[in-house]
């Protein structure tokens, strides 16, 4: 009968995929990467290269450029953590308990097996290509040895070992609203799995009002993300613009090593899946994507994707025969905790900014930095602009030098697009993968 609730909410589900549908109809996509195009002519015209301003008056015009972006970022930001928390409650709230028994010990194994790929062909990539030896930092930019800043002062990075227990009780949130306050996805990601299992576990005719509820709420989130699709394309000119003043032509070209080697790591995890569901499912990997295309148009254009969780969903159902029942689990969490485009992003970032300072990471280094982004890339926001923040503060603990962080800056907002699809093409293939569907 659970089964049956779940159900019953694919026809609201439908609705807002739909709504979203008709972005990729309209051509979002296209007016973004022209919106971009756009945003770097600016860019040069009031830059360091062209200098037919001030770079006082180009910084002030860059932020106003900028404007819609920021709106537009903290619109997804704002409703990530209840729009992640009751997708997750609804899926697991009307799912059969012997499927999520099922499903669950063999999604941590995709998700552990495929993260740890992701994070050993991005270090791989680097150690190869080596685009740090492109860049060169000041000499004052970067920090040297296993040294972090920290309040003005040097301090030794600790070792891991003294922080895992600590680090291991912060998975089960002692206060949600703290978790939720402090922007802690993980912890919320794990309180909401508690209360789904739980809600699981009532008689149905308790738990439908909750259901009904849940149901309701995520409507109106959904219909805020429709609100900040309508900002898409001037927030793609407006970041973009923003990036190119601030950072010039010079430094972008500079750049391209470093943005190939990411893009090389992408197409290398988008190989994977392919081999993944042709092998274990006898897929054939073109019907795969083209299948699952118009949604990777969405997640290029939004840079999110919990914004395209809905068409996610759709898309799993209908184009791809996936049981509404898997891909309403494996969908939510993949938003939060299946975000191999991110770890391949970091990883590569990680050795990037070793290398620009000089700085030759050692065997033991590498593995501890894998299991690191192993960890941390489980529980990452599906949300624009986060990746980089978190990649600094690993980096930090780390010890390794973050001298170069304005660079991954710099061109962040077109990685990000990449990596979107990258993360919401796994949460697909996991879906065909575990699909329970006969």
């Amino acid at each position: 009968m659970k089964v049956m609730f779940l159900f019953g909410t694919q026809s609201s589900i439908g609705d807002l995929a739909h709504k979203l549908e008709s972005l990729v109809q309209g051509k979002l996509w296209l007016q973004v990467i022209l919106s971009m195009m756009l945003g770097i002519i600016i860019g040069i015209i009031l830059g360091p290269d062209v200098q037919i301003t001030t770079p006082a008056q180009a910084k002030i015009i860059g932020e106003w450029l900028a404007l819609p972006g920021e709106l537009f970022l903290r619109l997804i930001k704002m409703i990530l953590i209840p729009l992640v928390f009751l997708s997750i409650l609804r899926g697991l709230g009307g799912s059969d308990v012997a499927q999520l028994r099922s499903i669950g010990p063999r999604l941590i194994a995709y998700l552990l097996f495929t993260t740890t790929f992701a994070c050993t062909i991005g270090i791989i990539l680097a150690s190869l290509l080596h685009p740090g030896s492109y860049v060169t930092l000041p000499n004052d930019s970067a920090v040297s040895g296993l040294e972090i800043i920290a309040e003005g002062k040097y301090i030794k990075a600790p070792h891991i070992m003294e922080t895992l227990p600590s680090t291991a009780l912060l998975i089960i949130p002692d206060n949600p609203l703290a978790s939720a306050a402090n922007e802690e996805l993980l912890g919320i990601v794990i309180f909401a799995l508690i209360i789904g299992l739980s809600l699981n576990m009532q008689p149905n005719r308790k738990i439908k009002p909750i259901l009904d509820m849940t149901d309701g709420f995520l409507d109106v989130l959904m219909t805020i993300v429709q609100w900040a699709m309508f900002l898409t394309p001037l927030a793609a000119f407006g970041l973009t613009a923003r990036m190119v003043i601030q950072s010039g032509v010079g430094v972008l070209l500079g750049m391209g090593m470093y943005i190939g080697t990411v893009l090389i790591g992408l197409f290398s995890l988008l190989v994977l899946y392919c081999l993944l569901i042709l092998i274990f499912k006898r897929l054939n990997p073109f019907h795969f994507l083209r299948s699952i295309g118009p949604v990777q148009l969405l997640a290029f254009s939004t840079s999110s994707s919990a914004a395209v969780m809905p068409y996610s969903i759709q898309t799993a159902n209908e184009k791809l025969d996936v049981d509404p029942a898997t891909s309403s689990i494996i969908v939510p969490l993949g938003t939060t905790v299946n975000m191999d485009g991110t770890a391949v992003y970091q990883s590569i970032a990680m050795i990037f900014m070793a290398q620009i300072a000089g700085m030759e990471l050692g065997i033991g280094q590498i593995i501890l930095v894998v299991i690191t982004l192993v960890g941390s890339s489980i529980g990452t926001p599906g949300t624009p602009g986060v990746g980089v923040a978190i990649l600094l503060t690993i980096a930090g603990n780390l010890g390794i030098p973050t001298g170069g962080h304005a660079l991954l800056l710099g061109v962040d907002r077109l990685l990000d697009r990449f990596r979107t699809v990258i993360n919401v093409t796994g949460d697909l293939t996991a879906c065909v993968l575990f699909n329970s569907k006969k």
